[in-house]
């Protein structure tokens, strides 16, 4: 079948936190495959600019750290004979102090954007995907799914949260149909690490660390979530796909 295992026409995605950054990419990536998306955010206006750039394109505005509201948009979306059949969870935040020094407001913060707002759309969507014995769910988690930097002990326990409930989303809804995995994306530029980018001695490590020896470009996440959410992945379950330069491969 060839380059068709990849083709995504006919298939509608939502991806969470996509009106800049990974999420929008990811959401270009998935249009140039054929799928139909839905953008997501909180913030109307940046979501109808991110819109405008992908043709065909659809909105759906809501926190994805509110249960309910989430309920309801999902709920409220397919009701309306629009089927959601690739889910990718990218909406997420970062928050760097010592940990001795971590506001508390700031860790319940990350808590609910990058974990919660996870369980609360996969739950969502899953529910609907189970009924119809067919879906694709793709979380977004991070190379601190496996490693630690000073500075975001919090934003590391929520992205090892992330992997493992990834791995619980496979284990339930495998039997129903649903492949559930996630990519790890290393370090890319984006707006969440504009203040690394900017830092030239953060830029030198991290080039020194990195086997590729650079930033990644949010365009070389495409790939893998393409891949993630079309036949080519049909028996990949429970998956974490780091897309990193090979920083989880060495010392």
């Amino acid at each position: 079948m060839g380059l068709q295992l990849f083709d995504l026409s006919g298939q509608r995605a939502l991806i969470t936190g996509s009106s800049q950054g990974i999420g929008f990419a990811l959401a270009q990536g998935l249009a140039a495959a054929g799928a139909q998306v839905v953008l997501n955010g909180r913030d109307d206006a940046k979501l109808e600019q991110a819109a405008a750039q992908i043709p065909g394109s659809e909105t759906l505005a809501f926190d994805a750290t509110d249960h309910t509201a989430v309920r309801a948009a999902v709920d409220g979306f397919e009701a309306s004979g629009k089927a959601i059949e690739i889910l990718v969870n990218n909406a997420g935040m970062q928050h760097r102090a010592p940990l001795e020094d971590f506001p508390a407001d700031a860790f319940e913060r990350l808590l609910q954007t990058n974990i919660a707002s996870v369980f609360h759309v996969g739950q969502a969507v899953a529910r609907h995907m189970i009924a119809r014995k067919r879906g694709r769910i793709i979380n977004i988690a991070s190379v601190q799914t496996a490693l630690a930097r000073p500075s975001i002990a919090p934003y590391t326990a929520t992205k090892g949260a992330v992997g493992n409930l990834t791995k619980g989303m496979a284990t339930d809804w495998a039997k129903h149909g649903l492949n559930c995995n996630a990519i790890a994306p290393g370090y890319f530029d984006t707006p969440l690490n504009a203040a690394l980018v900017a830092d030239p001695a953060f830029t030198e490590w991290l080039q020194k660390r990195t086997p590729a020896g650079r930033w990644g470009n949010v365009e070389e996440l495409q790939g893998a979530c393409i891949f993630l959410a079309s036949n080519a992945a049909s028996f990949v379950n429970g998956h974490i796909l780091y897309v990193d330069g090979g920083i989880t491969a060495s010392l």
